[in-house]
């Protein structure tokens, strides 16, 4: 099951500008330890899920995860071999919105080297660069 939104005010949204810095979320707020990103883009809501599997096997479900993002905004496609015009497409797949410095997942409850091998095997499957980022330093 995918990660979107019960319900929303407007099926549709407009793409918004990728640039700026995060302000909230930039530090952590309940592990040890998390994974901070480092550039700006949009993350879908299977990439998530996917990073919070690897996240998962590989502690063997030992410690306690939390995500601090959501996939709130729709993204519209038009049909393959559409001409142009008719409007705009119907929602695809939810994206979250992620600048650069906020964190995306936080662990706490396990050794920080084993964190810091699940947090590389879930910073690969998430389109943006990230960092490893450990509390007090």
């Amino acid at each position: 099951m995918a990660l979107m939104p019960k319900r929303v005010k407007y099926r549709k949204a407009q793409r918004g500008r990728r640039k700026g810095t995060s302000f909230k979320c930039a530090e952590l707020s309940f592990g040890e330890c998390g994974l901070k990103a480092m550039e700006n883009g949009w993350i879908r809501d299977r990439q998530i899920e996917a990073a919070r599997v690897a996240l998962m096997r590989h502690t063997r479900r030992g410690g306690k995860v939390w995500i601090r993002l959501f996939p709130d905004k729709p993204v519209t496609k038009k049909p393959a071999e559409t001409r142009m015009g008719k409007g705009k497409g119907a929602p695809e797949h939810w994206v979250s919105v992620v600048r650069k410095g906020r964190i995306l997942f936080e662990m706490d409850g396990i050794p920080i080297d084993l964190a810091k091998d699940s947090m590389r095997l879930a910073a690969n499957k998430l389109p943006i660069r990230t960092r490893f980022v450990v509390r007090g330093h």
